[in-house]
This record gives structure tokens, C-alpha cells and sequence, in this order.
């Protein structure tokens, strides 16, 4: 198979940053990443940090209305997984000011989206999210209270999400 060429620049230049030091504030995501072969793992998490945040395949004008540093997610460490042969743990971090408060759908919209169809990579699943307090605060709840919509659904001991990921796929 020919290497995957990601766009006008490598993502890893701009969306790798293995010294960031993580803040209480971001979402803290890992994935576990197949790159496609001739893809390095660090361009393939860079890849999933801009896709699922502000990266695009090409400049465009809007680039210098926001600062990029402020809201692009950040692949900031991999790691190789033990006994499987091309497939990395990536963990990238996710500024709050990326996200609409109070918005579950906005976040796994964001998170877990267009990025699962990205062509540099050959398979990709989310492992595990930390979302911090500070964006937790932000959610109202049920307006009656979750005991009222559990017995209404008749759901218990688990959590309860109701949400279209990417309306394409839905």
C-alpha cells in the first residue's frame, strides 16, 4: 500500500507536542491507533488531534481570525501497544474553549467523529476519556431530576445518553 500523504503540511508539526503538560481543564482522550503502513505513529496521532479539533487539509483564510494554540487538540504522548505489532496508544488533550458547555453531543460530535473515517489511519477506537470537572459544572441535568427520567425508562445502574453522533451516519 502507498503512504498516506495528510495534506498541504504534516500534522505532527503543528498538532504533536509531546512536551505539552496537560491542564485539570482538558479533555484528556486516548486512542488506540492502527496508522496505515508508511504512516508514523506521530503523524497519526497528530492526524487525530487535528481532525478531531481545528485541523483542516489545506490553509484557509479564517486561520488568522482565532488563534490556533488556544483551541487545537494536542497529541501529547504515544506509546506502543504491548504485543500488537503497528498499533499505538495516543493521548491527546482538548481545550474546554473547544467545547459548547453543557453540550454532551457537541463534545463526542467533536471527539469521536469525522475522525473514524480519516484515511491515514487503518483503524481507530476511542479507549478512554477524562472529562474534567470545570466542563462537567456545565451540564444542567434532567429538569425533574434523574430518579424521574430512570423510572420513566425503567433504566438503572448505567448511564443514559441519547445523542446522534454525525447526523450522516444517523
Amino acid at each position: 500500500s502507498v503512504g498516506f500523504k495528510a495534506g498541504v503540511k504534516d500534522y505532527k508539526l503543528t498538532y504533536y507536542t509531546p512536551d505539552y503538560q496537560t491542564k485539570d481543564t482538558d479533555i484528556l482522550a486516548a486512542f488506540r491507533v492502527t496508522p496505515q503502513p508508511g504512516v508514523p505513529p506521530e503523524e497519526a496521532g497528530a492526524a487525530v488531534a487535528a481532525e478531531s479539533s481545528t485541523g483542516t487539509w489545506t490553509t484557509v483564510w479564517t486561520d488568522g481570525l482565532t488563534s490556533l494554540d488556544r483551541y487545537k487538540g494536542r497529541c501529547y504522548h504515544i506509546e506502543p501497544v504491548a504485543g500488537e505489532e503497528n498499533q499505538y496508544i495516543c493521548y491527546v488533550a482538548y481545550p474546554l474553549d473547544l467545547f459548547e458547555e453543557g453540550s454532551v453531543t457537541n463534545m463526542f460530535t467533536s471527539i469521536v467523529g469525522n475522525v473514524f473515517g480519516f484515511k491515514a489511519l487503518r483503524a481507530l477506537r476511542l479507549e478512554d476519556l477524562r472529562i474534567p470537572t470545570a466542563y462537567i459544572k456545565t451540564f444542567q441535568g434532567p429538569p425533574h431530576g434523574i430518579q424521574v427520567e430512570r423510572d420513566k425508562l425503567n433504566k438503572y445502574g448505567r448511564p443514559l445518553l441519547g445523542c446522534t453522533i454525525k447526523p450522516k451516519l444517523g
